[in-house]
């Protein structure tokens, strides 16, 4: 009896034992410290920073072990080339996949990498230039969001590590859409910072390397006459405009009709075959002019739709901006303005605007998926929807923009997945205007 005895006593110590270890791993879970670093929107800040070190670490990974794919970047040194031995007639740049159709701020900043490459020959300095401007996007992303307060910081973890779509357009493809969205960052951190000038000097720099930037435009010029004024606002106009005549002004002196035509080419026509969104619908509904008229109306009503609402915040956020300015002598009292919800009033129409644009698109590309990849958890957070249905919508997005080629299958769940979130944030916005 007495080895039964001693077996019931070992099987109670190995219970306690494995008792204790669960508890202990309970209680880390539990520790006052880190679950607020993961759950509490105000700690986003704090958080971001293990990220971008994580990212640092991830980056130099991919670049170091993942083969580098040729798509672009050759057709943009040889573009820059042409541009470098003094061609300045648009229609003349060319590379081995079309001519150039992008504004000249894109040649300039291409010219610089160009040379800092060895004539885009050493492709890893490349790669690690992209890796490094892609941890400038982050930090400019995630001060946006940690001003905001809007999104826990758990987030973090989807606009990191699980995408690679993301960090292929960056380090693995070096396509100029990342440098047009970090300008465009950039510049949203000025106007927040009420850097109203430099902000605009910025967004139209941002506009010079890409035209899809013009997306946000609608609700910045909302925003110019409802926190700056009618008069202000035609000052901010006209710097945005002086800065695209003065960056494509070698070419438009040479020939301006080649240089409009090619740099903003509103009209411009994508093949069938690379569509990541309309891949469901028959080609020639796809190819249609009527079907990218329809496109266009949708997006101009839409846009009618929300911009009310859009008036109505960011005359909100004007006049909070008054009030703060009313009591800064008396911040040290107490009396402060709750800052998350000024940044939330400003930043809602802009990422909207943009997201609207995304989802009327005639074609995106696969590398067009960064240009609202950062805005996406953002706009989910701002629905009504329960957590569980906001993450399956940001799982399915990234999931259809990760099929390649796309599929019927992959490109409805991702004009569906659009459609939902697009209902909610309308539906929601329009809903508690009529209530105040």
């Amino acid at each position: 009896m007495a080895p039964r005895r001693e077996n019931r006593v070992n099987h109670n110590v190995t219970n306690r034992a494995s008792k204790k270890n669960k508890k202990v791993w309970v209680d880390i879970f539990k520790l006052p410290q880190l679950w607020p670093l993961l759950m509490d929107p105000t700690k986003f800040g704090k958080t971001s920073m293990l990220f971008i070190i994580l990212e640092i670490i991830l980056n130099v990974y991919i670049i170091e072990k993942v083969p580098y794919t040729e798509i672009d970047w050759e057709t943009y040194m040889q573009q820059v080339e042409g541009f470098l031995n003094g061609t300045l007639d648009y229609s003349n740049l060319k590379g081995d996949t079309g001519p150039l159709v992008y504004p000249a701020g894109f040649l300039y900043i291409f010219s610089v990498l160009y040379y800092i490459t060895e004539y885009g020959r050493q492709i890893k300095t490349a790669q690690y230039i992209f890796a490094f401007l892609y941890i400038i996007l982050l930090i400019l992303v995630f001060r946006i969001y940690s001003k905001t307060k809007k999104t826990p910081p758990y987030v973090l973890i989807l606009m990191c590590f699980t995408s690679y779509r993301i960090h292929s357009i960056f380090v693995l493809r070096l396509f100029n859409d990342p440098i047009a969205m970090i300008l465009l960052f950039l510049s949203l951190n000025a106007f927040l910072d009420d850097y109203w000038y430099l902000g605009s000097i910025i967004y139209s720099l941002a506009v010079s390397v890409k035209m899809n930037i013009l997306l946000f435009a609608p609700a910045l010029l909302t925003t110019y006459l409802c926190v700056l004024g009618k008069m202000k606002t035609v000052i901010h106009l006209f710097i945005c405009a002086i800065i695209q005549i003065i960056v494509g002004l070698p070419f438009l002196i040479e020939n301006p009709i080649s240089y409009v035509k090619g740099a903003f080419n509103l009209g411009r026509i994508f093949e069938f075959k690379w569509t990541v969104n309309w891949r469901f619908l028959p080609e020639e509904i796809f190819v249609n002019p009527y079907f990218h008229i329809l496109l266009l109306i949708l997006h101009l009503s839409l846009l009618a739709i929300c911009a009310p609402n859009w008036i109505i915040y960011l005359k909100s956020y004007a006049k909070l901006k008054l009030m703060e300015i009313d009591l800064k002598p008396q911040f040290d009292e107490g009396k402060k303005i709750d800052m998350s919800t000024m940044s939330q009033l400003f930043i809602l129409p802009l990422f909207l605007a943009n997201f609207i644009g995304m989802a009327c698109s005639r074609s995106l590309h696969y590398q067009f998926y960064v240009w609202y990849y950062y805005t996406l958890p953002y706009l989910a957070w701002c629905t009504n929807y329960k957590t569980v249905t906001k993450l399956s919508i940001l799982g399915i997005i990234e999931l259809c923009w990760n099929t390649y080629p796309s599929t019927i299958l992959s490109s409805f769940a991702l004009q569906a997945c659009h459609i939902i979130l697009l209902y909610n944030l309308i539906k929601k916005k329009h809903t508690n205007t009529k209530t105040k």
